[in-house]
């Protein structure tokens, strides 16, 4: 029974820890690159040009980071669950058109 509170504590915490550096990943880029943007329009008189372009280059880069973060998660989620499954004779069997 304390081992399922443990885990359920750590799973908890890993699901927090996840969602702030997703927050993260999303409002850094954002923020800097349209406040960029919105600088470089007044500097060189292309409002909003150069702030939708920031805007949107953010959102290209975010997605690339909160794939590559979700990618990490579920390849350790996947390891971490095929350590704890103990190995199974119908899993480890060789299909019949395999012959080696």
């Amino acid at each position: 029974m304390k081992q399922e509170k443990l885990q359920m504590k750590n799973s908890t915490a890993l699901a927090i820890s996840f969602a702030w550096e997703l927050g993260y990943s999303i409002a850094i880029p954002l923020v800097a690159l349209a406040l960029g943007g919105r600088f470089l329009d007044r500097r060189f008189d292309t409002d909003p040009f150069l702030f939708l372009t920031g805007v949107v280059l953010s959102i290209f880069i975010s997605t690339l980071i909160v794939f590559k973060k979700s990618m990490k998660i579920m390849a350790s989620l996947e390891k971490e669950s095929q350590r704890e499954k103990p190995p199974t004779e119908e899993r480890d069997k060789k299909p019949d058109g395999d012959k080696q």
